[in-house]
This record gives structure tokens, sequence and C-alpha cells, in this order.
């Protein structure tokens, strides 16, 4: 059903007709989400947002564009308001045009003299002649084509000071040459004259209210009076730089930002709002990339006080919900996975687990989190780890082009490794691999991948040439010969450090003669396991 019909099929119900004012995309979608008919593209909103006076300073095309943009954005009808029709009768042909073209349900123009001043603005309001006004209502009526279209004649008679006999007589013109509804307008501040109005208008046609200044009566006495649409034109951006305004104070005088997260909505709205469910959505079913149906596995459960340089730090905090300046090591993380389309991201938490208060992805509760390994964290979510993943440790945080390096291999475990590490280090998760790092110009071959023959942390630094940096793939099938490596040593291993479990698995896959194998990686990472690397780290983002 057009827009136009749904707002004609409104005026043939038994009840008044609800729509307010927006300026935007946004403005639109939020009147509609709280229910109301429709939505006023409100001439002083649209100029009120450019920062210009609401005195006929923008174009008709600059006002039809930002109605188009609410129209698009909501599934309910729109009201435009078009002031004077932005010129004389071939203007307003023109405009009816396009705007009937745009899906615009109806447009309201009013009777005062082009350029126009807003009704509020204090001083002499100047109305066009009765003649000019009916001809530029026969025009508009004339050129539609859609039969539903409406076309609303605002009276300015009132606000002009002209008074009720004068709003009268224009309004009865107005609908004698076809205008689909009469919106009476004033800036008393009561409602007195609007009732003086209702009581000797004929009902010849709806009437339309925008009570800007003036408080309403009930409902049910607005339709005794005859009312059939109530406009609230301006109110919400009126609410907006209210809001703002109170927010930007706050920032301003540098107090805590915690003290306004209850007046602003979570991010998780802002993208709702955006539709962003939807453009995943839209991207699993028509791109059918090949990064789709790949998971991101983040274990952050563990008890980060391993690091004596860090305890003070993490003692509240799992590392993962480190600040790196203004965004924790996990947001960023997260940021950069999105801009791979990877959206399916589970983290395990554990340590701490109510820090984790980022949005957008899903959190599972290891409980036991000091009893167990990372292996038992990741684990949890077996059940649902039947595609290609991604195992990324907590600690590293990583920019997006060397995970694109795990994207495009087509075997079925796959390990990031770095060739540039100090010799002697407990925390270092040594490998020994086939071939030795490459070096040089042979640099640019860097993405060839090189079988690994061990992996652990009870190695010899003189033989291992090569740290894991916590982040690997899998296959639909890796991931398979993982969890069952898994199930057949988890009665085997006894309880070891968090990460040495992870690796002991992967050695087991390694002696059962599985490949496995490295991408070496020496930038474009960092692990955050010391007070050294999370300085270093923030230096990084200094500007970000």
């Amino acid at each position: 059903m057009k827009k136009s019909e749904k707002l004609r099929e409104l005026f043939k119900k038994d009840k008044i007709i609800k729509i307010v004012g927006a300026h935007d995309g946004l403005g639109a979608k939020l009147v509609e989400r709280n229910g109301f008919d429709g939505v006023w593209a409100s001439g002083l909103e649209i100029s009120t947002s450019f920062a210009v006076p609401d005195s006929s300073i923008l174009t008709m095309s600059q006002y039809l564009e930002r109605s188009c943009e609410m129209n698009e954005s909501i599934t309910i009808p729109v009201v435009a308001d078009c002031d004077t029709g932005y010129g004389n009768t071939n203007n307003v042909i023109h405009m009816v045009k396009k705007y009937e073209a745009a899906n615009i349900a109806a447009v309201c123009i009013e009777d005062k003299l082009f350029p126009k001043m807003n009704s509020f603005v204090p001083g002499k309001q100047e109305l066009a002649s009765i003649a000019e006004f009916v001809g530029k209502i026969m025009a508009a009526k004339s050129a539609q084509e859609d039969e539903n279209f409406m076309v609303f004649a605002r009276v300015e008679a009132l606000i002009a000071g002209w008074g009720i006999d004068e709003a009268i007589k224009r309004a009865n013109a107005y609908v004698d040459a076809s205008a689909d509804a009469i919106l009476i307008h004033s800036k008393a501040k009561d409602i007195s004259e609007i009732k003086e109005f209702c009581r000797r208008w004929n009902k010849r046609a709806p009437l339309i209210v925008v009570p800007t200044t003036y408080p309403l009566p009930h409902v049910e006495e607005m339709a005794e009076m005859g009312i059939k649409m109530i406009i609230y034109a301006n109110h919400c951006i009126r609410a907006a730089i209210k809001a703002v305004n109170k927010v930007l104070k706050v920032i301003k005088s540098g107090k805590n930002l915690k003290t306004i997260d209850k007046s602003i909505v979570s991010m998780n709205t802002v993208f709702e709002l955006q539709g962003m469910s939807r453009l995943k959505e839209a991207d699993k079913l028509y791109l059918k990339k090949e990064l789709s149906d790949i998971k991101v596995i983040i274990p952050a459960a563990g008890d980060p006080s391993y690091e004596e340089s860090l305890e003070d730090i993490v003692k509240d905090y799992p590392i993962a919900m480190l600040d790196i300046n203004g965004k924790s090591i996990l947001q960023r993380n997260v940021e950069t996975l999105s801009r791979l389309r990877l959206y399916d991201i589970t983290v395990i938490t554990g340590y701490n687990s109510e820090k984790f208060k980022l949005e957008g992805v899903t959190y599972l509760n290891n409980a036991d989190f000091e009893n167990t390994s990372l292996v038992d964290s990741i684990m949890l979510v077996r059940d649902s780890l039947n595609s290609r993943t991604l195992i990324i440790f907590s600690d590293v945080l990583f920019e997006k082009s060397i995970i694109k390096k795990l994207l495009h291999t087509s075997s079925d475990i796959v390990l990031l490794m770095n060739s540039s590490m100090p010799r002697k280090d407990s925390s270092i998760d040594y490998i020994v691999a086939k071939k030795d790092p490459i070096k040089g110009e042979r640099k640019m071959f860097q993405e060839k991948e090189n079988e690994i023959l061990q992996i652990g942390k009870d190695m010899d630094p003189q033989k291992a040439k090569f740290e894991y940096i916590g982040i690997s793939y899998f296959s639909k099938k890796g991931i398979a010969i993982f969890k069952d490596a898994y199930r057949q040593q988890k009665s085997k291993i006894e309880l070891p450090e968090q990460r040495k479990h992870f690796l002991q698995i992967i050695q087991k896959i390694i002696d059962k003669g599985v490949s496995v194998y490295g991408i070496e990686v020496n930038s474009g990472w960092i692990e955050i396991r010391n007070f050294e690397n999370y300085k270093l780290a923030h230096s990084f983002f200094m500007d970000m």
C-alpha cells in the first residue's frame, strides 16, 4: 500500500491522527518506533538542523531531500511542510510533482507571502490574498496524479492577528478550492481561539492543529471539537537540543563520563537504529563470502595476575578490558574484526566477568575458571564449533592485516608466529618449524606457510626460532580435529598453566601426523604480557 493510501485510510478511521515533527531519517525512525501515525517533515526542524532561520532560505530541493530521507527510513506516511509552496503557482505545480513522485503522502502549504517568516517570530506577518492562495491550491490539486495524495491548506490568519472571521472565510475558500484538510494555526497561550474556530467551523473538511504554544484538552474533547489530526511539530528537536547541551556540559566539565551513562543510549541501540543487524543478515544471505561462516572465539576467563608488573592494573579488570587510550583491548579487536565482516564473536569470561560491558558480542561465563584451562573455556562452546574458527587470545592486540593472512589459507590448522623474539622468557610459547625465519628481501613471501614441528613452553630457546602470538585458524575439519584431541587428552593431562594446555593439544595433534602450519608475522600485533607492553600499546594508539 502506498503511503498516500495509508494516510487516506487514517482519515477514514474514527480516531485522531497523531504525527510528530522530524528533520532526518533517525528522527523519523524514532517517531515510528514510538507508535505515532506519521511524520511531519518540519520546515522549522530542517532549517534548524542546517543552522539557518526558517525564512525560505533553504531551497525546495533541500527540503525534498530531507523528506525523502525520512520517508525511506520508515513505513508510516510523511506529511511535508512546504511553506508557501516555494513561490508562485508554477512552483507549486513543480513541488507537487516532485513530492508525489517521492511517495510523500501529503504536502501542507500556508497562505503567507513568499518569502515567508516563521509563525512564532515576533513582528508583522504578511498574508497572501485569498485569490492568490486559492490559485495555489487549485494548481496543486490539478498537478497530482495519485488520487490519494493530499494537499493541506494552512490558515495563518490567527497568527497574523486578523481574527476568527478572516480565518473562517479563508478556510471555507480553501476547501472550495479542493484542499483536503485545513490546518488552523495559532500562537496563543491557551486554546480559546482554536476552540472558537472549531465551534464556528462547519466541518466541511478535517481540521489539523499544531499545539506549540497552547496546551491541548483531552483527546475525547478534541474529537468533539472536530479536530482530526494533531501535529507535534518541533518537540523532538527542542528535546534533543536540551539533552545534547546537558551531556556536553558534563563532558566539558571534565567529570567522569560514567555520570552521563543514564543520559545516553547504548551503542547497541545506535547500531540497531542504523539497521546493522539487517546489514549483517544481508551479508550472510547475499554476499555468501568466504568469511560468512567463520566463528571467532576469544577465551578471556583466566586470572591475568601472572605478571607482577601488571598486578595492580589487572586486580580489578581482565586484560581484555584494559583501556588503551579510550578503548579497551577487546573493543579495538572487535572493531578490527567487524571491518573484516567477522561478526560471530564469542568471548569466554570468568575472572571479573562483570567488567565485560562491550556490546555486539556473545558472552559465555566460565564460572570454574580458577580450576580449568584456556582450552576448557574454549570447549564450553564446543557444540557450536562446527565451521571455520579463529581462536584469539584475549591479551593480543592486532591489526586486520594479520587476520587477513589467515583468512586466505586452505590448510586445516594455521598459527600466526613471530621470529623477532627474545631468547629466554617464561611467557614465550616457542615454536620449531621446518624452515628458518624469513629474512631480508624474502619477506615479500611472508605469507607462505611453514610447517610446525614442535610447540610448547618447555623448549630449548636456541632450538626454537619462532614464537606463537596467540592467534590461530581452524578449518571445519581442523576444529573437529582440535575438539577430538581435547576429548582424548583431557583426562590424561594434569591441569597446567592456562595457555600451556592449548599448546599441548596442538602438539598432540602434530604427534598424530596432522600437518599444522605457521604464518610468520613480524608486525601488526602486540601481546600485553607485562607493563612495558601495555605502555607500548598506548603509544601505538596515541592519536586513535
